[in-house]
């Protein structure tokens, strides 16, 4: 049975689809911060501890702002059909949530990856928050769920 989503969850929901003057303030300063920013808590507390979140030593969460657009492809010069130019009706192959995942890691490369999701969008930009754990850090090597979770090899 695939999770429900919860009240929490609901809430985050409607004030992102009513974009309530809170959310819209706080994204304000987002746009001022860099792409990538360690964040001290998840703003979805409940979708962030089913993704594996534990407040503890060597879990840390990532907001991770991505840049829409950018699949313009030049238009060629030669003589043709307008119909086979193949500018028009190109795809990116990630979607944005699997981009900042990897923009993450690659900026911290000793991290294991737990869980993304989804925290706000406008015209311009995805806002996604990532969770990730050091496999290396004591607390991390106690706990059994986590290292269930998180595979030794990578």
């Amino acid at each position: 049975m695939p999770d429900m989503p919860s009240y929490q969850d609901k809430v985050w929901i409607r004030l992102w689809k009513e974009n309530s003057v809170d959310l819209r303030e706080r994204v304000v300063g987002w746009r001022k911060q860099n792409a990538i920013t360690r964040i001290a808590k998840p703003s979805r507390l409940q979708r962030a501890r089913r993704l594996g979140y534990k407040a503890k030593q060597g879990i840390i969460v990532v907001r991770m702002r991505v840049g829409t657009g950018g699949m313009r492809k030049q238009r060629p010069r030669g003589g043709r059909r307008p119909k086979h130019l193949g500018v028009t009706k190109i795809k990116a192959d990630d979607n944005m949530k699997t981009v900042a995942n990897r923009r993450v890691l690659e900026r911290y490369p000793n991290m294991q990856f737990l869980g993304s999701y989804f925290v706000y969008k406008d015209g311009k930009h995805y806002w996604f928050e990532v969770i990730l754990a050091d496999p290396d850090h004591p607390r991390i090597a106690q706990d059994k769920e986590l290292n269930r979770r998180i595979s030794r090899t990578a």
